[in-house]
């Protein structure tokens, strides 16, 4: 009996033991957790900051813009340098991985456009997108926002439209 006590007093010092290991990785799991979301909010900060400090030249280009455009009479000088701002904020945002979806002469795809309307046309095949209503556009291999289409509908010489 007194063998017994004793192999049970040492199982309940082992569990005891167990116990307060689990706690602590327990504790050291949710230190841990805790860390990486810190980590990867400062991440995405630094992201935002770097994209933000990238767009501040183009607000400075249009800012200039602005400014000129008050005090000027040649709206073609005008309009080039808002064509080379808006050229400047494409690039900016190529860089950074945006990319347009291509559309106008392209087969219609689900996952990349919705179509505004369907045109009767007896130039093209079927599905074939003859206009871009809303450009789309794709962020590092990811649609962020579709493009809105209009596609064709063949229409057989001799059929009438109903």
């Amino acid at each position: 009996m007194e063998s017994l006590k004793e192999a049970l007093k040492t199982e309940q010092e082992k569990s005891k033991d167990y116990l307060n290991r689990l706690k602590y990785l327990q504790a050291d799991f949710e230190n841990y957790m805790r860390r990486m979301e810190k980590e990867l909010h400062s991440i995405s900060e630094r992201g935002n900051e770097k994209l933000i400090r990238n767009l501040l030249d183009v607000v400075d280009d249009l800012a200039k813009a602005v400014e000129v455009g008050k005090n000027t009479k040649n709206m073609d000088a005008l309009r080039e340098g808002v064509e080379m701002v808006y050229g400047n904020l494409c690039a900016l945002l190529e860089r950074e991985g945006l990319e347009k979806i291509k559309t106008v002469g392209q087969p219609f795809d689900p996952d990349t456009h919705e179509i505004l309307a369907v045109v009767p046309s007896k130039e093209h095949e079927n599905g074939i997108i003859v206009e871009e209503v809303r450009k789309g556009f794709m962020f590092k291999g990811k649609v962020l926002r579709p493009s809105i289409v209009n596609i064709v509908k063949n229409i057989e010489e001799g059929s009438e439209e109903k």
